[in-house]
């Protein structure tokens, strides 16, 4: 990745500096020689969510004890499990309402103007979902490549401290949504029915989406239609994002042929903003995430799935 300048706080009567990520995905050399710039925030967005021994086994929990154990200096722990997600709905880890993420995150020490690298230790799926949910909302946000492990292994500074650092001098967060960036229900619907354009791309493992492995959900399979995409498929061996020309090969095998736009589901949306962040490296602009995924779709008997293991 070539590595940006650079740019320092600008001067009265000069114009203000260009964007400092140099997309939406960042290295950790890159990360290292920018920690000290305001402008940015780092957020880790460690969450826990033990695969199941048996359907129906659901269990989550926040990583914000992983957090204090170790992490990167000046980071702070964005909750994906608290008030990052919205606990009125009836699926985990949904989206909350424009405004209150942007309270959330303002909380976090985001404001206009800050520019987010989110990382975590749990494979990059929950540092996906978070800048998924920050670019939702128009704040310029990349995931750190290879996340923690990552960060370690090129014996970067880790901290251990149970105190979080304080936020940046407060200031507003302005969420500007942007449109179709989440799915919902009746979309899905449309789709399955045939009344709206658009593939269904289900992110789970193979044994995920063939129904073979147990699920924490109601009940095993996938939507009617849907293509298998996984999204740490997606990854080497290491957690980082396979090299572009593999990445490209591995997703066009799936993808080439599929309808606009990409309507990508897990089973939490989780694995699916890994996919949602692999297509964006690639260029393309025609992706949506159903948020309530499998989690939502499964609850209600009557909505099909299908099983091939």
């Amino acid at each position: 990745m070539t590595d940006a300048p650079l740019s320092g706080l600008p001067l009265p009567g000069l114009p203000l500096p260009g964007p400092l990520l140099p997309g939406p995905l960042v290295d950790d050399a890159w990360l290292a020689a920018r920690l000290d710039d305001p402008r940015l925030v780092v957020l880790d967005a460690t969450a826990l969510l033990p695969s199941p021994g048996h359907d129906g086994d659901y269990s989550s929990g926040s990583g914000h004890a992983q957090w204090a154990e170790r992490h990167i200096p000046g980071s702070r722990h964005a909750d994906l499990t608290g008030e990052l997600s919205d606990h009125e709905a009836p699926y985990h880890f949904a989206v909350p309402a424009p405004e209150a993420l942007a309270a959330a995150l303002q909380r976090l020490g985001v404001r206009d103007g800050s520019e987010v690298v989110a990382y975590d230790s749990g494979g990059g799926i929950w540092a996906a979902r978070l800048w998924w949910m920050l670019r939702a909302i128009s704040v310029p946000a990349a995931v750190l490549d290879g996340g923690l492990q990552a960060w370690e292994a090129a014996g970067r500074p880790v901290l251990g401290e149970q105190e979080e650092p304080a936020p940046a001098a407060a200031g507003p967060l302005t969420p500007v949504p942007l449109p179709h960036a989440w799915a919902a229900l009746p979309d899905v619907d449309a789709v399955l029915r045939g009344e709206r354009p658009g593939t269904l791309v289900c992110a789970l493992p193979e044994s995920g989406f063939d129904g073979s492995a147990p699920t924490r959900y109601s009940r095993r399979g996938h939507i009617p239609g849907s293509l298998n995409l996984p999204g740490r498929g997606l990854l080497d061996e290491a957690g980082r994002f396979l090299p572009r020309a593999e990445l490209a090969a591995r997703v066009g095998a799936v993808l080439d042929d599929a309808a606009s736009p990409v309507v990508l589901y897990c089973g939490g949306g989780i694995s699916a903003a890994g996919a949602a962040l692999a297509l964006t490296l690639l260029g393309r602009d025609d992706v949506t995430l159903y948020d309530g995924s499998l989690e939502e779709w499964s609850a209600d008997p009557a909505r099909p799935l299908v099983q091939q293991g």
